[in-house]
C-alpha cells in the first residue's frame, strides 16, 4: 500500500526484557516521499594502538593522490579511495611540559583531550576528551551516547606501577577532567548491555543461566515475524542479515565462553574473553557494527590494547613484549617485530573496514557515512616522541572528507585541530579545544 504508515527510525523488535533496534530500512520512509527519506547519520570513532608505530613502513614520501600504500597500511588497499593519511600532526601535552604521567600516561590520556594529565596514581585529572564532548550534544539522539570498548586491561595484567597511572593508560574517553569511562572488555558484557537489560552478571550467575540460556533472537519471534509480514522483499532480506549478524555474534560468545586458554601465563582468562587477540578483535567490531547499523550509537572509542602493553602475540610467533620490543635501539631484528605486530593490528582493523564498506545504507554504506580514526599517541616507539603521529582516517564522514590522498600540515600542527573540525562535522561547534589553534584546512570537499 502506498499510503502505508512508515515504520518509525528508531523502532525495536521487544520481548523479555530484550531491545533488538532495527538497521535503516526503505518501510522507515512513506512510498514516493523521497523528500523524507530520514538522514543518515554520522559516526565518529576512534581506533588507538599502543606503544608508537615502525614509521618506515607506516609514511610515505609523496603528498596528494594514494598510490601504492606502504607495508603496515597495505591490509586498507582495498578501500584506498575512502581512507585520509595525515602527516605532521602533534600532541603537544603528550611531552614532558610539566610533571606529566610518564611518556605512555600522557599520550594516552591526552590524545582525545588536548590536556597533559597529571602524575599521580590518587588523584587523576586531565580534561574532557572530544568523543564526551560530542556525546553530550547528540547523545540523546541514540540509545547510547557513547561506547567505551577494549582488549585489554592494565591492571587484570598487574603492569600497572609509580610511573604513571592507570587510569591514563587504560582510558581514551574522559567524562569529566577527574572521570575517565573505562572500556568494556569482555564481549558477553557489551552484547547484554547492546541487547539486554544492561546489568551484568556474574560469572556463578552466568553459569547457572546458561543451562537455560537461549537465543537474545528467541525472545522478540513475535515481533519479528509482525514486522516481517509488512515488510517488503528488499526489506525481509535486510531484515534476515541483520539478525543473522546477531545470531553469529551469539555463536561466537558460546565459543569464546567455552574456550579454557589462557590469555597469559599464570593468568586466569576473564570469563568470555578469548584468548585469541584476532578473534577477540572481530567479536568486538562484529557488535559495534551492529550498534552503528542500528543506529544506537554514533561514538565510539577502541582501545585495541592499553597504552604500555607488554603483551605477547605468539599467534603470529612473537613471544616477546610488545613494548619491550620498541625499545629495540635499531636492532633490525626486533624492528620487524615491531612492525609484524604494527601489520597485524592493521590486518584486524583493516577486515572491520571492509565489513563497515559492505553494509549498504541507502544509496551509501556504513563506513562511507564515518569518520573513524585509527591511530597512536606516539609516533616512534623506540624516541617517544609525539609529533608526526601515525593517523589515518577511515571514511569520508557523510560525503565531508575528501579521501584516497595524504594531506601533510605544517610542522607541530596541533592533533586537536583534526578533532575540533571533526566535532564540528558532528554538528557540535566549538570555540576551543584542548591546544587546538583552529580547524584543520584542506581536510574537506569544500
Amino acid at each position: 500500500m502506498i499510503t502505508r504508515k512508515a515504520l518509525a527510525r528508531r523502532s525495536f523488535l521487544r520481548g523479555m526484557g530484550t531491545a533488538v533496534a532495527l538497521p535503516l530500512l526503505d518501510a522507515m520512509t512513506p512510498a514516493f516521499a523521497a523528500s523524507q527519506v530520514p538522514s543518515k547519520p554520522v559516526r565518529m570513532a576512534f581506533v588507538y594502538v599502543p606503544n608508537g608505530m615502525d614509521l618506515r613502513n607506516w609514511n610515505v614520501t609523496y603528498e596528494g593522490k594514494l598510490g601504492e600504500l606502504p607495508h603496515i597500511l597495505k591490509p586498507l588497499e582495498a578501500l584506498r579511495e575512502k581512507i585520509t593519511l595525515l602527516g605532521n600532526l602533534t600532541h603537544n601535552n603528550g611531552r614532558a611540559l610539566l610533571d606529566g604521567a610518564g611518556d605512555h600516561g600522557r599520550c594516552c590520556g591526552s590524545y582525545l583531550t588536548g590536556v597533559q594529565p597529571r602524575k599521580t596514581t590518587i588523584d587523576i585529572k586531565c580534561g574532557i576528551s572530544c568523543d564526551q564532548i560530542v556525546a553530550n550534544h547528540i547523545g540523546q539522539k541514540t540509545r547510547f551516547p557513547s561506547l567505551e570498548v577494549g582488549l585489554e586491561d592494565a591492571r587484570q595484567a598487574g603492569d600497572c606501577d609509580s610511573g604513571y597511572s592507570c587510569a591514563y593508560t587504560n582510558n581514551l574517553a574522559w567524562r569529566s577532567e577527574t572521570q575517565p569511562l573505562p572500556p568494556i572488555l569482555n564481549p558477553r558484557a557489551l552484547f547484554e548491555r547492546l541487547f539486554g537489560k544492561g546489568v551484568e552478571l556474574t560469572p556463578e550467575a552466568r553459569a547457572r543461566q546458561s543451562k537455560y540460556r537461549r537465543s537474545i533472537l528467541d525472545f522478540v519471534t513475535e515481533d519479528t515475524r509482525k514486522l516481517q509480514s509488512s515488510l517488503g522483499p528488499t526489506d525481509r532480506r535486510k531484515l534476515d542479515e541483520y539478525l543473522s549478524s546477531i545470531r553469529e555474534i551469539e555463536r561466537q560468545l558460546e565459543r569464546a565462553e567455552k574456550d579454557t586458554r589462557q590469555i597469559n601465563p599464570g593468568m586466569e582468562k576473564p570469563y568470555g574473553i578469548p584468548a585469541d587477540f584476532a578473534e577477540h578483535f572481530r567479536l568486538m567490531t562484529d557488535m559495534i557494527t551492529v550498534a552503528f547499523r542500528a543506529d544506537m550509537t554514533r561514538v565510539l572509542t577502541f582501545l585495541v590494547t592499553r597504552e604500555g602493553t607488554s603483551r605477547a602475540y605468539r599467534e603470529i610467533g612473537i613471544p616477546d613484549g610488545h613494548h619491550p620490543l620498541t625499545h629495540h635501539r635499531n636492532n633490525p631484528e626486533l624492528m620487524d617485530k615491531v612492525c609484524r605486530i604494527n601489520r597485524y593490528h592493521m590486518e584486524q582493523f583493516a577486515a572491520w573496514m571492509e565489513k563497515l564498506d559492505s553494509v549498504m545504507e541507502g544509496d551509501s554504506t556504513l563506513l562511507d557515512n564515518s569518520m573513524i580514526v585509527y591511530g597512536a599517541g606516539l609516533a616512534d616507539g623506540n624516541r617517544h616522541n609525539h609529533d608526526d603521529l601515525p593517523t589515518v582516517i577511515a571514511g569520508t564522514g557523510g560525503g565531508f572528507l575528501k579521501a584516497g590522498r595524504r594531506v601533510v600540515y605544517r610542522k607541530e600542527t596541533p592533533m586537536s585541530n583534526l578533532f575540533l573540525t571533526m566535532m564540528d562535522r558532528m554538528g557540535v561547534h566549538q570555540e576551543r579545544f584542548g591546544d587546538a589553534t583552529g580547524p584543520l584546512d584542506g581536510l574537506d570537499l569544500s
